[in-house]
C-alpha cells in the first residue's frame, strides 16, 4: 500500500533532492573545519600525542552518545533532532571563531568544540539515516543512498584543497565561519521540507531510555539475518582499516614522502568513491542486496591484496581508484539493508547500535594493524587482510540465510512487541 502512494505522489523525488542537498551543504562546511582543526594542531603543535587526543575528542562523544541518539530518534521528529544537532555544531564553531578572532586562541578550546561536533555528529548521523525510508520508495533506497554516497565522496575530494587555501590565505577564523554560513543555510534548506512523523508507540515516553536501547539490542538479537550482517560488516570494517589509515606509511615505506603522492592518494580514492558512487545509483545493485555486499567485499579483498603486490607508485594509484569505486557498492547496500529490514520505529535505535560498531571498527583494529606494521611489512599485512575479506565476501554469497533475504522484507505487527523477530523469515 505505501508503494502504491509513493507512486502517486512524486513530491518525495522534491522531498530527497532538497534533503541531501540541505545535508551536502552542511557536511561541506563541517569537512572544512575538519580538516582546518586537524591541519591546525599539526603545523602548531607538531605532536602526535596532541593528535591522539584531538581524534579521541573526535570519535568518542560520538560512540557515547549515539545509543541514546538512536532512542531519540525513535521517540522524537527526526527532522527537528537533524536541525537542533546542526544548529548545535554551527553555534560551537561560532563561539570558536569569535574566541579565535580575539587572539583566544588554544588548542584545548580546540579539544572542546571537536567533542562538542562528535556530539552533533552522533545525533544527527541515526536520524538521518532512519529518515530517508520515510519519504522515499523501497524499491528507490539503493538509488538514493548511491547519490548521497556520491555526493559525501564529492565533498571528501574537494574539502581539503578548499580548507588548505583558506586556511593558507586568509585564515582558519574564515574557515569556521564559512561552516557556520552553509550550517544556516543546510538548516534552511531542510525547514521547507514537509516529512510527516513515523508513528510512535503510546506509551513510548513513558519508557526509559535504557530501556529504550535493550529493546534495541534485543530487536537485533532475535534476528538472525540482522545479527549475521552486523557482524559481517564489523569484520570487513576492521579488516579495511589498514587501507584507511596506513596506506600513507606504505606510500613513504615504499614508494617515498613526497607530499604530491600522499595527496594522490587521497585524490585517487576520493575520485573512485565519487564514480562508484554514481555507479551503483545509476545501476542499483542486484536485487538481493546480500548478493552485490558480498560481491563488493571480495572485489574490495582482491584489491586490497593488490595494493600489497604492486610496485610501483603509479600502479598503487591505479589500484587506489577503483578500490574507491568498488566502496560505495558495499556501503550503499548495506545501508539500504537496514533500512529495508528494520521496522521505522526501531531504525533509529538500530543505526545507533551500527553505528557504534563501525565507528569503534577503526581503532580496534588500528590496535590490531598498528604496532604489527612496526614488525612486519605492510604488503604482507595488506595481502594477509585482503585474502581475509575474500574469504568472507565468499562465505556471506553462499550462505543459506543471505540467498533467503529477498523473502524476509515482510514485516509482522508483533515484531516490536518480540523484540523485532520478522514473521517473514524463517531458517
Amino acid at each position: 500500500m505505501k508503494e502504491k502512494v509513493f507512486e502517486k505522489d512524486n513530491q518525495w523525488v522534491k522531498k530527497i533532492t532538497l534533503f541531501i542537498t540541505s545535508q551536502s551543504i552542511s557536511l561541506f562546511g563541517s569537512s572544512l573545519v575538519q580538516f582546518a582543526i586537524m591541519w591546525y594542531i599539526t603545523l602548531q603543535t607538531k605532536s602526535g600525542a596532541m593528535m591522539t587526543i584531538s581524534t579521541l575528542c573526535g570519535f568518542l562523544p560520538q560512540i557515547l552518545i549515539s545509543l541514546f541518539a538512536g532512542v531519540w530518534a525513535d521517540r522524537y521528529d527526526r527532522k527537528k533532532l537533524i536541525v537542533i544537532s546542526d544548529a548545535l555544531i554551527a553555534i560551537s564553531t561560532l563561539v570558536l571563531a569569535i574566541f579565535f578572532l580575539c587572539g583566544f586562541k588554544r588548542i584545548w578550546l580546540l579539544f572542546v568544540v571537536s567533542a562538542v561536533r562528535s556530539l552533533g555528529s552522533g545525533v544527527q548521523t541515526p536520524a538521518t539515516n532512519a529518515i530517508i525510508p520515510q519519504f522515499v520508495p523501497e524499491d528507490k533506497l539503493m538509488k538514493v543512498n548511491g547519490l548521497n554516497q556520491t555526493c559525501c565522496s564529492l565533498i571528501t575530494l574537494i574539502s581539503p584543497v578548499v580548507s588548505g587555501a583558506v586556511l593558507g590565505v586568509i585564515g582558519i577564523e574564515m574557515v569556521f565561519f564559512i561552516d557556520v554560513f552553509t550550517a544556516i543555510i543546510g538548516i534552511s534548506v531542510l525547514l521547507f521540507i514537509k516529512i510527516d512523523r513515523c508513528q510512535q508507540r503510546a506509551q513510548e515516553s513513558k519508557i526509559s531510555c535504557f530501556r529504550d536501547i535493550a529493546s534495541g539490542f534485543c530487536y537485533i538479537k532475535k534476528n538472525k539475518l540482522l545479527v549475521t550482517m552486523i557482524i559481517f560488516s564489523a569484520c570487513i570494517n576492521i579488516l579495511l582499516s589498514p587501507a584507511a589509515i596506513l596506506t600513507p606509511l606504505l606510500i613513504a615505506r615504499n614508494y617515498g614522502s613526497e607530499i604530491w603522492k600522499l595527496t594522490a592518494n587521497e585524490m585517487a580514492f576520493s575520485i573512485g568513491a565519487m564514480v562508484g558512487g554514481i555507479g551503483i545509483t545509476i545501476w542499483g545493485g542486484f536485487k538481493n542486496k546480500t548478493h552485490t555486499i558480498g560481491i563488493s567485499a571480495i572485489v574490495l579483498g582482491i584489491l586490497t591484496s593488490g595494493i600489497g603486490l604492486v610496485n610501483t607508485i603509479i600502479l598503487f594509484l591505479f589500484v587506489d581508484v577503483v578500490a574507491g569505486l568498488a566502496l560505495p557498492f558495499f556501503s550503499s547496500p548495506f545501508i539500504v539493508f537496514l533500512q529495508e529490514m528494520v521496522e521505522d520505529e526501531m531504525r533509529g535505535r538500530v543505526f545507533s547500535i551500527v553505528q557504534i560498531i563501525s565507528t569503534g571498527a577503526l581503532p580496534i583494529g588500528m590496535m590490531i594493524f598498528g604496532p604489527l606494521s612496526d614488525v612486519l611489512s605492510l604488503k604482507y599485512i595488506f595481502i594477509g587482510t585482503g585474502l581475509l575479506m575474500g574469504l568472507l565476501g565468499i562465505i556471506l554469497f553462499f550462505t543459506k540465510a543471505m540467498r533467503q533475504y529477498a523473502h524476509t522484507i515482510k514485516y509482522s505487527t508483533n515484531a516490536t512487541t518480540n523484540c523485532g523477530k520478522m514473521a517473514g523469515y524463517s531458517e
